[in-house]
Order: structure tokens, then sequence, then C-alpha cells
């Protein structure tokens, strides 16, 4: 997935970034890697966003933005993956974590109807909370890993075969040649 493909999809960053409101980014940053596209920095975007999308706490934005500045990720693909987990997938996705995690701490998954007031998250919270964690960091753990290796892969497939192409494209214009 070269540049290319990914800049038809993404406004333009350098102009985005001389708004008043971010020019925050554009002083904070001068790691090339935060606005730039390859390969290294979009597959360690995509994993970011897919492994704090698994991250059952409020801020997964603010959390995937300091991973990003921190390792050096692409900012906007890593705060775009985030929204895997939005309000449709938010509930099946920690249910499914929920399960799994009371399945590999050997404990039985809690049936329970949320009550946001303190008494409800002291009584059932803690009961549902080291479960929910589990399961939420190994998913989060294995399709990030699983996202950033089909990128790395991908990226690396479309150049080989763009390579080829042009390629292909330099010796049908020798042929015509000669």
């Amino acid at each position: 997935m070269p540049r290319k493909t990914i800049h038809r999809f993404l406004p333009d960053i350098a102009s985005l970034v001389q708004r008043p409101p971010l020019r925050w980014v554009n002083r904070i940053s001068h790691d090339p890697n935060l606005l730039h596209l390859n390969r290294h920095s979009v597959s360690l975007a995509v994993f970011i966003g897919i492994f704090c999308a698994f991250i059952p706490l409020p801020g997964q934005t603010i959390i995937a933005a300091a991973m990003c500045f921190r390792l050096g990720a692409n900012l906007p693909i890593g705060l775009v993956v985030i929204w895997i987990s939005n309000p449709i997938t938010i509930p099946p996705m920690f249910y499914l974590t929920h399960q799994l995690g009371s399945f590999l701490l050997g404990s039985d998954p809690v049936n329970f109807t949320v009550a946001l007031e303190w008494e409800w998250f002291s009584n059932i919270g803690s009961a549902i909370l080291l479960p929910l964690l589990t399961g939420s960091l190994l998913c989060g753990i294995i399709l990030a890993s699983i996202g950033y290796f089909f990128i790395l892969n991908l990226w690396r497939w479309k150049v080989i075969k763009n390579w080829e192409r042009r390629k292909d494209l330099r010796l049908q214009k020798q042929r015509h040649e000669g």
C-alpha cells in the first residue's frame, strides 16, 4: 500500500498542521515518521491503533497518540484505526474479550447489568475487570501483531508488483524501439 494509495484517503498533512488549532503538533514533533507515509510508520500505526482499540478504558485516542509520538508511528493513521472500536462494535468486542479472559483465568463469566453507581462498580466491577483486561490485552496484542505484519507484507507485495509492472513496461518499450 504505497503512499499514492494512502494519500488519496488522507488530507494534506502539511497544510493541515499549519492551521492555528493544530500548530502545536508541528512544534512538538520533529520525527518525520509521525506525518509521513512509509512502510514502517504505517505498519506501526496500525499496530498501535488496533492495540489501543482493545483497551477497555476511556481515552484510547490519547493513549494511541502518546504511543505514536513515543514510537514514531504515523499519527493520523494510528488515530483512525482506533475507530474499529466504536459505539457499535464495543459491546461485542468487550463481551468476547471478557469471555476469553474468564476462560483463560478459569473463572465463570459474570452475567451482569450495568449501573453507573459506585456500589455496583465496587461489588461487580472487580469481578469483571480482571477477565476483561486479560482478554482485551491478549486480543489486542494478537490482532495488532496480525495487522502489523499484514500491512508490512501488503506494502512489500505492492512495491514488488509495481517494480515488476515497470520492468514489463520497459521491456515492451525496448521491443517496440528495437
